[in-house]
């Protein structure tokens, strides 16, 4: 997963950008009995999107539909059921039925995407121009990348909180990801209730065992090449946002640097068999890392600094991840900055406005006080939103 030499040489402004050519944009959006939204259908334009409305309006619940664009469960991840509509009438559930219908534009190709569930108790399909086809597929036409409130608390959360970041931000480079770390859950839920219901199968354990380690060493590398490449392209961007370093830890992802692959899956089985029969379930893995992210100008862990930096530092995340996108992929992602622009630093605000007029991949904003995005009066496209309209 090493960059090209080209990006490697290259220095990556992302502070004073000019407006870039819009590559990837979506130019329709329909909604079918979508969270507050009954029925919606509307055209947009390729420049950036501005959406206005008091909390509680629907403007997060747009953003979801467009995030459910890319592989995965949206920015919520909700289950498939909790995104139907619910009316206000009778605040009872109308059906389990939803529809999102969008037309996407890259470069000069046009693609039709369609996702939701069509019949009560079925599972969420997915059209491409009009093919049923697999959420994998939809990571090969376009990338969706996303920044909400919950994810402020994200450097001072669980573990398990970061590791399900860094595999979102991993599977937009390889699909298979998401497929891997289903397996490993899998064997691991496996092993526990094999040891909860004390079965002395010795012969059973060794081939979950073995499955853990090889799937397991296989998510670790993943992690670890992407990390690598972010803090490449971190190091070649010129940004108002804090710098960061990041790296994992723990399950064992400490030794991916110096340790071949089969050296590691075989630690990883020895580990488990050896607690295994001294009675200790635990075991390295995937499942026991975590990333740990440096401010790198203040030399500081990123939970140790303030709230507002810590803010900062997660913006300097996406933005890298989308540049490694949009120069590694050739595919930039359209970016979901929800209620973003509100709690910044005016001077912060500018240089994230700045920052994704960089970007060739449409930008939608969304808050609740329009005087946030002033700067953008003359750039971008505003919809007032409004109890599940838009005008």
């Amino acid at each position: 997963m090493a960059l090209t030499s080209t990006l490697r040489s290259q220095t990556l402004s992302v502070s004073k950008g000019t407006n870039t050519e819009i590559s990837h944009w979506l130019c329709h959006i329909r909604l079918s009995n979508f969270r507050n939204y009954q029925e919606l259908d509307f055209d947009i334009n390729k420049t950036p999107v501005v959406l206005v409305g008091k909390n509680g309006t629907g403007k997060t619940n747009l953003l979801e539909a467009i995030s459910l664009l890319a592989p995965g469960r949206g920015l919520r991840r909700a289950n498939k059921e909790e995104i139907s509509c619910k009316y206000p009438a009778n605040n009872q559930v109308s059906s389990k039925i939803w529809a999102l219908s969008a037309r996407m534009k890259v470069h000069s190709s046009d693609w039709q995407i369609g996702t939701g569930i069509l019949e009560e108790g079925k599972q969420r399909i997915v059209k491409i121009n009009q093919q049923t086809e697999s959420q994998a597929m939809l990571a090969q036409i376009c990338a969706v990348s996303w920044l909400t409130p919950q994810m402020d608390g994200l450097f001072l959360d669980s573990p398990s909180a970061r590791r399900r970041f860094i595999d979102r931000l991993a599977i937009a480079f390889d699909p298979a990801h998401s497929g891997r770390l289903s397996r490993f859950d899998k064997y691991y839920r496996e092993r526990n209730r094999m040891l909860s219901d004390e079965i002395n199968d010795s012969a059973w354990f060794n081939i979950n065992e073995n499955l853990l380690a090889e799937t397991g060493v296989a998510i670790m590398a993943t992690r670890h090449a992407l990390i690598e490449d972010l803090n490449r392209t971190m190091h070649h961007m010129i940004t108002e946002f804090p710098k960061f370093s990041a790296r994992l830890t723990g399950g064992g992802s400490d030794l991916l640097a110096t340790t071949p692959a089969l050296e590691l899956e075989d630690k990883i089985r020895q580990n488990a068999k050896q607690n295994r029969e001294a009675g200790d379930p635990s075991m390295m893995g995937p499942h026991a890392s975590d990333i740990r992210v440096t401010h790198i100008q203040k030399n500081q862990f990123a939970e140790e600094a303030s709230t507002g930096e810590q803010k900062a530092l997660l913006i300097s995340f996406i933005l890298a991840h989308a540049h490694l996108q949009s120069d590694r992929l050739k595919k930039p992602p359209l970016l979901l900055l929800d209620d973003v622009a509100a709690l910044l630093d005016p001077w912060r605000r500018e240089a994230l406005f700045d920052a994704c007029a960089a970007m060739s991949g449409q930008v939608w904003y969304s808050g609740s006080d329009e005087n946030s995005f002033n700067s953008l009066k003359s750039k971008a496209q505003y919809l007032y939103v409004n109890d599940g309209r838009i005008s």
